[in-house]
């Protein structure tokens, strides 16, 4: 029986895949899984007994990926599961950030109870003019699941369409339209989008890159959309480019609290990925993730450690997590023993996983991995 703790509410469609195996908690001291979407784990304390850690979306800032690798923990999150319904939000973004729709929404409750409400609306309506997109050119900065659909999108409202991604993946490069520009310098995105949309992580390199010198950059008269994370951008840089005229629109599903009552912001309370068919999707891919991994050791779309999946064969199972250092390898096959019947051994970064079916395994081979200098976590399956 495998524990597992819910640090959220989970679809049931996901967690009903574990089968009877599986106990499905909101509270557990010795879990051997935790499902999460947005709840914090970086000052909660991690047992012994964890083991996996599936996060039912992309973003997986609210996990401590570096103290989990320490551990032997691995960490999932599921790409391209909430992809549709971020695409959605943000070409209902696009039209918002033009049109400015939601400023005349709001004013037209202001007019309720007046008896000429509608010639006020006749009069008043040329406040909320705005451009239409047809024509126009989007920059789609990072070209993942969701910057792929969005880029196809508004190809298919007929925008022009620039894309800027030096990690593109085959897959990605296959699904995106062939109508779609792909520029390697972002500065030439920035000069040449009339709209520019954020679809990239959170780390080092890409916190704060929105700021007073990138938007100097852009047209003027650009309209923003971040989608991806706050952090990306300068909220102070983006409030001064706003009130010169630089840029005509922020659009955010961010609503940080420097960025309310601000006029040309349209801030949405973080609306990505709440549909229905959405939280499905990342819950069942989060379940399926897991307990893939408890029960066979096999890893897909884990951000910590190396993907590997490797059909059963032999009697044993042995899962190895350990540091990626010369000579491990060889030192586990002599504890090992037996007749090695497939194997499979992948690296990322300072760590190493490694994978071994064998017939015939000598007693005890587990207890002795785990002395091998460098070995952080072994599994016997």
């Amino acid at each position: 029986m495998y524990n597992i703790l819910k640090l959220n509410k989970i679809a049931a469609i996901g967690t009903d895949r574990l089968g009877a195996n599986y106990n499905c908690v909101d509270e557990c001291d010795a879990p051997e899984g935790i499902l999460v979407r947005s709840a914090s784990m970086h000052d909660m304390d991690l047992p012994e007994s964890l083991l996996a850690v599936a996060r039912a979306g992309a973003g997986v800032n609210n996990i401590p990926l570096d103290k989990c690798a320490e551990k032997g923990i691995c960490v999932f999150n599921t790409p391209g599961a909430n992809a549709n319904a971020v695409m959605e939000l943000v070409i209902a973004g696009l039209l918002l950030g033009s049109r400015k729709i939601s400023e005349g929404i709001a004013w037209c409750k202001t007019l309720k109870d007046d008896p000429n409400n509608l010639k006020a609306v006749e009069k008043g309506k040329s406040k909320f003019v705005g451009p239409e997109i047809k024509g126009k050119t989007l920059g789609v900065v990072g070209l993942g699941a969701i910057g792929v659909l969005v880029a196809n999108a508004a190809r298919a409202l007929h925008m022009n369409v620039i894309g800027y991604d030096p990690y593109l993946s085959v897959n990605a490069a296959l699904n995106l339209s062939r109508h779609v520009v792909t520029v390697n310098n972002l500065d030439d995105l920035y000069a040449k989008a009339d709209y520019i949309t954020l679809h990239l992580p959170l780390n080092d390199g890409t916190r704060g890159m929105i700021d007073s010198d990138t938007i100097a950059k852009m047209k003027d008269g650009v309209r923003l959309l971040n989608f991806s994370r706050d952090g990306l951008v300068k909220s102070a840089d983006i409030i001064a480019a706003l009130e010169s005229g630089k840029l005509a629109a922020y659009v955010t599903d961010f609503a940080t609290n420097d960025l309310l009552d601000v006029d040309g912001v349209v801030a949405i309370p973080h609306l990505g990925a709440s549909t229905p068919e959405s939280e499905d999707n990342c819950a069942v891919m989060a379940a399926d993730e897991i307990k893939e991994y408890l029960e066979n050791g096999n890893v897909k779309n884990s951000v910590n450690f190396p993907n590997i999946t490797m059909p059963r064969t032999g009697e044993t199972r042995f899962c190895v997590f350990h540091s990626n250092t010369p000579k491990i390898i060889s030192q586990l096959l002599d504890i090992i023993g037996g007749n090695v019947e497939n194997m499979e051994n992948k690296s990322r970064g300072d760590y190493a996983y490694t994978i071994i079916d064998v017939t015939g395994a000598n007693t005890g081979a587990e207890a002795a991995i785990k002395a091998v200098d460098g070995v952080i976590r072994v599994r016997e399956l």
